[in-house]
């Protein structure tokens, strides 16, 4: 089983990351708590104390056209909070 993980980068994450040293990844839906941490473990090279998950729901969108209305709905997706280890960062714009 292939797990996607990308590192989510907004002012709320990034206040996160500097106050309590946690790191917000969007995964894949059917990952669990062990396979995030091992592959955050292996990709950035860091000690993991602790993942938190949460499963973002989609939102209803809609918008006026010529044709009349028309509504969808965004992606839902699976958010994960990791908190590394005291002392240690992740730094996501290294290979930039």
């Amino acid at each position: 089983m292939e797990i996607s993980i990308k590192p989510i980068v907004t002012e709320k994450a990034t206040q996160l990351s500097e106050k309590l040293n946690c790191y917000t990844f969007r995964v894949s839906p059917d990952a669990n708590k062990y396979q995030i941490k091992n592959l955050v473990e292996k990709l950035y090279g860091v000690k993991v104390e602790k993942v938190n998950t949460a499963v973002v729901r989609g939102k209803n969108k809609s918008r006026w056209t010529k044709s009349g209305l028309l509504r969808g709905k965004t992606a839902s997706y699976k958010k994960a909070y990791v908190t590394v280890g005291e002392g240690q960062q992740i730094d996501f714009f290294s290979n930039i």
